[in-house]
């Protein structure tokens, strides 16, 4: 069978996608592209903000309507959560929740043989919560569909519960990876010539930290950040690689933990850390258990080891009760803490979340005038860091060609798109470049001989 996947949402969604391809392949299947003409429809679909469950649903009807006679397959946290909801939706075959991906080859298999003699029914593989107990491992990914940088999932799952987030239900506790295998995995892609790898997971921090667990992924009960030790291993591999993390939670780490990195050479100087809000009023709210002033000196902690330390974030506009006092305090801090990069996000009103019920929900178009405030506010950040590193030189992983091959585009360690003059250069190496201005939402560089 042909078999076409297409991916929303987040960076662990485009891991998933990765390991079920790799499975359709293994079973000795064709995987096409998104836009190709396929047998089956893999869906992998987000449920984070109410416009990522609607692009779902939008797209899962899409894929029917192209091909009638394809078969469907929801997967992801859209289906985690309203399975009943996907299940109504027209053309839509077989729905798997998040837990639910192991032996999703044998039931399409399955599935297209019995609906050869008799109409088939909507099946549906969904586990709930209390069920969502063990980390069910994908193997080991040997590739990406990205030429330069792989993502390796790490850990599964959320025991935090702010009180925006449907994401804990969508993919239960927390449960890690075994260690042993990250390590081979990372290996595998090394060797597969990807210099670029992301750790993943649906909250990195935590990874080695399940509460009921004791021992875990290799890890000792008494390590206090489990994730730096898996870090280390890593980055003792032989190999010329580099190290993202896809994100840390200020919710978890503290300026002592994020210290700990410091000394880790492959380890990228960018981190994502989400701040959410600006306001410790409604980080007391949004039930993020930390101050301003305790996120402020984990920047200062990662800007005193590098002043050019790249460090993204979110940041949500209009959450229940929010006051314009509040607001300024999340525009205020997009100043002193120096982003380089700034996702300003429109509050969405996620049902079964505390936060639904809460008093003084934010009017809709104050939270878009909000959003379109932070996000401003988070350009001319952006556009401030890049200034900075005017004339000065940072390591680029070449990705590929723009602007008709005359330039080659790659990044920085600390995450700022560069555009180099392609003569010469290839994808996937390391180059250090000078950074000589402003260019189409990152900077020029010159290749130092």
């Amino acid at each position: 069978m042909r078999v076409s996947f297409h991916t929303l949402g987040c960076k662990v969604n485009q891991y998933e996608t990765e390991a079920m391809a790799e499975e359709f392949r293994a079973a000795g299947h064709t995987v096409v592209g998104e836009d190709d003409k396929a047998d089956v429809y893999v869906v992998n679909t987000c449920t984070v903000t109410n416009l990522a469950s609607r692009k779902s649903r939008q797209f899962i009807r899409r894929k029917q309507t192209q091909d009638p006679d394809c078969i469907v397959v929801v997967t992801g946290c859209y289906a985690q959560t309203d399975p009943e909801k996907v299940a109504e939706i027209e053309g839509v075959n077989i729905i798997c929740g998040t837990n639910e991906r192991e032996g999703l080859v044998e039931r399409v298999e399955a599935y297209a043989k019995a609906r050869e003699s008799v109409p088939a029914a909507v099946e549906k593989h969904i586990l709930s919560y209390e069920d969502l107990g063990e980390y069910v491992s994908s193997g080991i990914i040997t590739g990406a569909s990205e030429r330069t940088r792989a993502y390796i999932k790490i850990q599964e799952g959320c025991n935090r519960f702010c009180s925006y987030c449907i994401i804990p239900y969508a993919r239960g506790p927390v449960r890690s990876r075994d260690k042993a295998e990250i390590i081979e995995e990372a290996k595998t892609l090394i060797a597969g010539g990807y210099k670029e790898l992301v750790l993943t997971g649906i909250n990195t921090a935590l990874y080695g930290q399940e509460e009921a667990a004791g021992k875990t992924g290799g890890q000792k009960a008494d390590d206090a950040f489990p994730l730096n030790g898996l870090l280390r291993e890593i980055n003792a591999i032989e190999g010329d690689f580099r190290i993202r993390l896809s994100s840390l939670e200020p919710a978890v780490v503290n300026a002592d933990m994020v210290k700990l990195l410091l000394d880790i050479d492959k380890l990228c100087h960018h981190l994502h850390l989400s701040i959410q809000s600006g306001s410790d009023r409604v980080l007391g709210a949004m039930n993020r258990p930390y101050t301003r002033n305790q996120y402020l000196d984990i920047v200062k902690v990662l800007k005193e080891a590098d002043p050019d330390y790249g460090i993204s974030t979110d940041i949500i506009a209009g959450f229940p009760g929010e006051t314009e006092d509040d607001f300024a305090d999340s525009l205020d801090i997009i100043e002193k803490a120096g982003f380089c990069r700034v996702h300003a996000f429109n509050y969405s009103v996620r049902p079964g979340t505390a936060a639904e019920k809460m008093e003084g929900h934010v009017p809709p178009a104050v939270r878009k005038e909000r959003t379109e405030r932070l996000g401003a506010a988070g350009d001319k950040a952006a556009e401030e860091f890049c200034c900075g590193l005017t004339g000065k030189t940072r390591r680029v992983l070449t990705e590929e060609p723009a602007q008709d091959g005359r330039y080659m585009t790659g990044y920085t360690d600390n995450y700022v798109k560069v555009f180099l003059p392609a003569e010469g250069l290839e994808t996937n190496e390391f180059y250090d470049a000078m950074l000589t201005g402003l260019m189409d939402g990152g900077m020029s560089g010159i290749v130092k001989k």
